[in-house]
């Protein structure tokens, strides 16, 4: 708690780069048509920019990398260390997937390419020498080593994972942005007992979703767009790769998006149709179809991740594993509800 200040000052001045470059980033958008019409499919009335995320990604970068080059003036270098790589993977990581995002932002990019960019921006950790070595024994006290070769395949899902599981949930204003930012923050507080410097690159990243949320949050000025999906849930999925912020404890924070997506794609498996199509099946639009109105979905959601981080710094990690087991089973159960209550409202 002696550092607290200086965690804020790092949330605010990344807070700050990004608000102000989110303005840039919107006037250069319209200016590129880098935007949304309406249609059937989205809830924007009006032509809207996007690509706002990339100031996200952008803050994240100059912010935490300030941080890392002055962290031994800063205090920062106590507990356990973080390896340089770890932290090149993180950033460097997080900027290409910025760029790469940004690109499809702009051209539109086809599924295929958009899957090579996903798998290019996944293999960034791997490369830098970051990946799942250790897993939480559900059964028991300590940690289960896995082979690398399995621990590789987990941290290419895991990323590429959390990179759908956020596009998925990326429908509403401020929705994505707000999860991310309660999860960053939340793996800051996990990591600050044993790694300062962990936690002041959570908080930088939390900093910086807040100034984004000022442009983004309902009524929306500009959308997170590709770059910001895509860099956000890299962060976040290297973030639980490090130190002590846990996979597990990511997994159980991020419950809403990942669970979202996993009955987004079971059903349009069981429908016969692609994962990827498009329609309104997404726990959002089901509370929105079900009476809620556009910012109390959005409100609803980021109740229920606060919930779940609450229960991320509670609890042990085998503990963790049996609450998402839950959260899996109670999610379920909530969008058949929602689901029946929408088709009975139509």
């Amino acid at each position: 708690m002696a550092n607290a200040p200086l965690y804020l000052a790092i949330a605010l001045l990344a807070a700050l780069v990004a608000l102000v470059g989110t303005r840039v980033v919107r006037t250069v958008a319209l200016s590129l048509n880098i935007a949304d019409a309406p249609n059937d499919r989205r809830i924007n009335t009006t032509l809207m920019p996007r690509a706002g995320g990339f100031a996200v990604a952008l803050s994240f970068f100059l912010v935490g990398a300030t941080v890392t080059i002055l962290a031994a003036p800063l205090g920062l270098t106590g507990g356990t260390p973080l390896p340089i790589s770890g932290i090149a993977a993180l950033l460097l990581g997080t900027l290409l997937a910025g760029v790469i995002g940004l690109v499809d932002d702009r051209f539109d990019l086809r599924a295929r390419w958009q899957l090579a960019g996903q798998l290019v921006i996944s293999a960034v950790p791997i490369a830098f020498g970051v990946r799942i070595a250790i897993l939480s024994n559900p059964f028991g006290a300590g940690d289960l080593l896995i082979p690398d070769a399995i621990g590789l395949a987990l941290t290419l899902f895991w990323i590429l994972g959390m990179q759908n599981a956020m596009n998925f949930i990326d429908g509403l204003d401020g929705l994505s942005g707000g999860i991310a930012l309660i999860a960053a923050f939340t793996l800051g507080v996990i990591a600050l007992p044993a790694t300062p410097l962990l936690a002041a690159l959570c908080f930088a990243l939390a900093g910086a979703l807040a100034g984004f949320l000022r442009h983004n949050f309902y009524p929306a000025s500009i959308y997170m767009g590709t770059s910001g999906i895509l860099a956000v849930a890299y962060a976040l999925a290297v973030l639980s790769l490090l130190g002590t912020a846990k996979v597990v404890a990511a997994l159980l924070i991020l419950g809403v998006p990942i669970i979202d997506a996993f009955f987004v794609i079971l059903g349009r498996l069981l429908a016969g149709r692609s994962p990827y199509s498009a329609d309104k099946t997404h726990i959002h639009q089901r509370l929105i179809d079900a009476g809620l109105s556009h910012r109390g979905a959005v409100l609803a959601l980021y109740g229920v991740t606060l919930l779940l981080s609450v229960g991320a710094v509670v609890l042990t990690a085998s503990a963790a594993v049996y609450a998402f087991a839950g959260l899996l089973v109670v999610l379920g159960g909530a969008i058949v509800w929602l689901s029946r209550r929408a088709e009975r409202r139509a």
